[in-house]
């Protein structure tokens, strides 16, 4: 007699590791996990925080995970749904990075991530929404619409990693992938109340995602526990032969550093990040983790990064740079949007990259193209390389004199209104001012939710670490996660 339970007994709250579990056990079969979700993201389209939904092959997948088990196969993901942001390819599965002039590209190859995915068990349910080629703060660029908020559909979900992280707070998924080039995992994650983690630059390979700007991309999990993010960073990361950026280190077991002890590690609290601007509900809440943290045994100590108030400044000449680069393969050439009523060659490439790109694709691509051309260059891309270098000596002096792990916040606000920020550019961008710094120097950081606000919207603490370092974050992140209960609290009308 079968052991499994009917789908409507699971409950869509299943954390990964639980989830992984009961596959394995054959106390729930992947097909009726699957199901579940799929149907979640069915019912919940009005969020929407999925861009493509292969139902079929998902529960294809989820049937040759079950077929895997009943085999004696083992593996960390077997039969768990995954989403994946919709900027990270997967074979025969449209990828539209939310923009028009890729809205109907299917790939031919998977990225090495969804690869590692894969071979771990996981059942890829869907594509998530995006900022277009991930610019944005908000999931208001997507050429497919935004993004709401399970919080409160009138607000964004943060960006440009929306889709994901909504996915994963209204419970349509137990765990995605996003991606984070200035916060686009952390932000978002703080402003839908989970956990998200931007590794090490170089730890989990860039090989299959959709390039924004090269020297800042990282893949990350977005999960609702530490421990499942852990599981999954461990799945993720690891040297691939496609990324020659990709580190050769060995890859530590991430879910027991969970358990390390952190009591005698040093809290470096950077002072330029408690400053005019920042929500007085968000101070409180980041500092209360400083105070959890110190009753755990933790030394709280007060450090200084005065380079990284112009990040946000170095950020907004080298992304756009990198992305005007990145950005010029899409001529309506090869694959992609090509204008219907162009005459010549250079008509086609006009035509087709001015209506397949969206305002703020635009917008990048014209700042990078300025701050790379001839007298300009000098002036602005070089002397912010040299600046991006003074933000990462300061991180490096912190860890090495003063402390083991940083604590910040993740977003000046908690989650505010759609189309308030549209209007102007520079408010958007300064939405990113303490997760920017982290992808210039490189490090791996963290977004957990520490609580909320008035309004009963999420707040997060951001965690900062050395450069391969993701145990020390694991284990201080999880140590908060034991005794502060945010994570456990569902947006109405998702549980």
């Amino acid at each position: 007699m079968s052991t499994s339970l009917p789908p409507t007994q699971i409950t869509p709250d299943i954390s990964a590791i639980d989830a992984a579990r009961l596959v394995a056990s054959g106390e729930v079969s992947s097909v009726e996990l699957t199901t579940l979700f799929l149907d979640r993201i069915e019912a919940h389209r009005d969020l929407n925080a999925f861009i493509e939904v292969p139902r079929e092959r998902a529960l294809a997948e989820a049937a040759e995970a079950d077929a895997k088990r009943k085999q004696g196969a083992i593996a960390p993901l077997l039969g768990v749904p995954i989403a994946v942001k919709d900027l990270i390819l997967t074979q025969g599965v449209r990828t539209t990075a939310a923009s028009k002039i890729l809205s109907n590209f299917i790939p031919p190859y998977d990225a090495t991530v969804v690869s590692r995915l894969r071979a771990a068990g996981a059942v890829v349910v869907g594509k998530t929404n995006l900022d277009e080629f991930a610019m944005g703060s908000s999931n208001e660029t997507s050429f497919f619409g935004p993004v709401k908020n399970p919080w409160d559909t009138s607000r964004v979900p943060g960006g440009s990693s929306g889709g994901s992280a909504a996915a994963v707070a209204a419970r349509l998924a137990p765990a995605a992938l996003g991606t984070d080039t200035g916060g686009s995992i952390r932000q978002p994650a703080a402003l839908c109340g989970i956990v998200g983690m931007k590794p090490t630059y170089g730890r989990v390979s860039r090989y299959g995602v959709v390039a924004y700007a090269s020297s800042l991309d990282q893949v990350g999990p977005m999960t609702r526990t530490v421990a499942d993010s852990a599981l999954l960073c461990g799945v993720l990361s690891g040297e691939d032969k496609h990324d020659a950026t990709s580190s050769n280190r060995a890859v530590p077991d991430l879910v027991a550093a969970c358990q390390r002890p952190v009591k005698g590690l040093r809290v470096g609290i950077p002072r330029e990040y408690f400053v005019s601007g920042l929500s007085p509900e968000v101070k409180e809440s980041v500092l209360r983790v400083a105070a959890t943290l110190e009753a755990q045994g933790m030394i709280p100590v007060d450090i200084s990064l005065p380079h990284s108030e112009v990040g946000l400044a170095v950020y907004y000449v080298l992304a756009p740079a990198e992305a005007s680069s990145n950005l010029a393969r899409y001529d309506g050439i090869r694959y992609g949007h090509r204008s219907t009523d162009a005459k010549g060659l250079t008509e086609v490439y006009r035509k087709s990259r001015s209506e397949g790109f969206g305002r703020e694709v635009k917008r990048r691509i014209v700042i990078g193209s300025f701050v790379l051309s001839s007298g300009y260059y000098d002036a602005y891309y070089i002397r912010a390389q040299k600046t991006r270098t003074l933000i990462a000596q300061d991180f490096s002096n912190a860890f090495r004199d003063k402390c083991d792990v940083i604590l910040a916040p993740t977003s000046p606000t908690t989650a505010f209104k759609a189309g308030e920020k549209t209007a102007d550019p520079l408010a958007m961008y300064l939405n990113d001012i303490f997760t920017i710094p982290v992808n210039l120097a490189g490090l791996p950081g963290m977004s957990v939710p520490c609580g909320f606000d008035g309004q009963g919207l999420p707040i997060g603490a951001q965690l900062i670490g050395r450069p391969f370092d993701e145990e020390t974050l694991f284990s201080v992140a999880a140590a908060f996660e034991r005794v502060d209960t945010s994570w456990q609290k569902i947006p109405n009308g998702y549980a």
